[in-house]
């Protein structure tokens, strides 16, 4: 069984550990970038999450809702979403993806795009269905995840644990020594 400072030092690797797991599992909120705009028979908002990879992931997410214009219409299940990322100002690619339902409803709807680099985005999501066409252009800046590395995590607490592990040695050192008599 640990006892006392070494129970202190496996406890705060652990805590860690699980700090570090904890800091890759979330991204941060997605943020509106197209709000409540009405074109043709359609109230369209977009959220995007545009998190730029090197790793080719799909770490630009977009969320496409749709609503009727006209509130004594529906919006048919077949509707669907189409979203494109071009880059501005710089030579690359154009990505497109199919938006895909979230849920049990056809909107929100989901898309997955890589954004291979930071920078500004031209988006254009593109609606198709039996209420018509309609488009919306934005820009987006993709930027890397702001947080540091799960390495770096490391570098920030070593100060601390130089500390512990200082006192520890104080510590130790001060209950190996011979006690006199004025001590107890």
């Amino acid at each position: 069984m640990i006892r006392g400072s070494t129970a202190i030092a496996a406890r705060t690797v652990l805590v860690m550990g699980i700090a570090v797991i904890a800091a890759r599992a979330h991204d941060g909120p997605p943020s509106q970038i197209v709000s409540e705009r009405v074109v043709g028979a359609y109230e369209i908002s977009v959220w995007a999450d545009a998190d730029a990879t090197d790793d080719g992931a799909a770490g630009g997410q977009f969320w496409v809702v749709v609503e009727p214009a006209d509130t004594a219409v529906s919006i048919p299940a077949s509707t669907s979403a189409h979203v494109s990322v071009q880059p501005l100002g710089r030579a690359g690619p154009v990505r497109e993806a199919r938006a895909e339902p979230v849920g049990a409803n056809a909107f929100p709807q989901l898309a997955a795009l890589v954004l291979d680099h930071e920078g500004k985005y031209r988006v254009q999501v593109s609606i198709a269905g039996p209420l018509g066409p309609a488009r919306v252009e934005t820009e987006i800046e993709a930027t890397y995840n702001l947080r540091p590395a799960p390495f770096m995590i490391v570098v920030y607490a070593m100060p601390f644990l130089l500390a512990g592990a200082l006192w520890l040695k104080l510590l130790l050192r001060r209950r190996s020594r011979p006690r006199t008599q004025t001590e107890f």
